[in-house]
């Protein structure tokens, strides 16, 4: 059974479920839904400051069966789930558990409910797979995953979609794109470039490997932003692309960090390194079904994400 804690008094918009709730975007999803005045149940195999300012319960999605969690969802009267889990594992069996036993899970328990709530559900721009310069990534790119990461991603995509079809669940599939931002996870990139800007100095340089890559990357404010829209969005069986709509290269967002640090040029050195991603060397997704079915885009600048990344890292 989940172990609940409770949090600040109910609001009086409607109740949703953020699973994944104490990582970098579900933290900031559910500060976003609090805002426009939804109770938030955050739920997450760990409670913590994260989850603090709403009612919490420790669950494993993933390891729970679905009745369970169909009780949960029934006993908070939660009208809306929005899923932001993600695994950064590094084993088949890890991806597998974390992309689809869970959102297979989660389907199931939706399934169970006489009115299941409507469902959110966060994928990754990488599903598509790799996509050659200069080609954007549309909606209706059919999907081509080459990593374990990518592939394990889809088949809980499709696990939404199929569902929906079906009639079983409400759902909406937001892909998107690299995240950045306010404590951005240490697994990223970015936030490993950052953790290792932290411990540079003049005295002690860090020198840091800058593969030869453009990607579209995301404050992960704005997604927060279209995950709200998409809970109060009628739109259903859909798959929406969620990011800038621009390619950056890796070397420009390292030197946007190194600039929000403050740190002199002669505390870093900066080498060719090889390309590694979960989808591809190069990104570009085409927003413009967001600002077409949910009324959204991106509104924050690149650099001040970088500020952000900088200045408030992960806990």
């Amino acid at each position: 059974m989940a172990a609940l804690s409770g949090g600040r008094p109910r609001a009086a918009g409607s109740r949703v479920a953020v699973l994944g709730a104490s990582g970098c975007v579900g933290r900031c999803v559910s500060a976003a839904l609090a805002r426009e005045g939804h109770e938030v149940l955050a739920v997450a195999r760990r409670g913590g400051p994260a989850v603090a300012d709403h009612v919490f319960a420790a669950v494993d999605v993933a390891a729970v069966p679905p009745a369970e969690l169909a009780g949960l969802f029934t006993r908070h009267r939660v009208s809306a789930v929005v899923n932001v889990t993600g695994g950064w594992g590094t084993t088949e069996e890890e991806m597998q558990y974390a992309h689809i036993t869970l959102v297979d899970r989660l389907v199931g328990a939706l399934a169970r409910l006489p009115r299941p709530p409507r469902l959110v559900h966060v994928g990754s721009i990488h599903e598509y797979g790799p996509v050659p310069e200069p080609h954007s990534i549309g909606e209706d790119l059919e999907p081509r995953p080459t990593t374990m990461y990518a592939r394990t991603k889809l088949a809980g995509s499709r696990l939404v979609l199929d569902a929906t079809r079906a009639g079983r669940v409400d759902g909406l599939v937001l892909r998107a794109v690299n995240v950045c931002g306010p404590r951005t996870t240490r697994a990223s990139f970015l936030g490993a470039v950052a953790d290792r800007l932290r411990a540079a100095s003049v005295g002690t340089p860090v020198t840091l490997r800058v593969a030869d890559a453009r990607r579209d990357f995301i404050d992960v404010r704005d997604l927060a932003e279209a995950v709200v829209l998409a809970v109060a969005s009628p739109v259903t069986g859909r798959v929406v692309n969620i990011g800038r709509g621009e390619a950056s290269s890796m070397r420009e967002l390292v030197d946007l960090l190194v600039a929000a640090s403050g740190l002199p040029p002669q505390a870093l050195r900066i080498e060719d390194g090889p390309v590694a991603s979960k989808g591809g060397g190069w990104t570009l997704a085409d927003i413009r079904l967001a600002g077409e079915l949910l009324g959204w885009k991106p509104r924050i600048a690149l650099a001040e994400a970088m500020r952000a990344t900088w200045e408030t890292p992960a806990d």
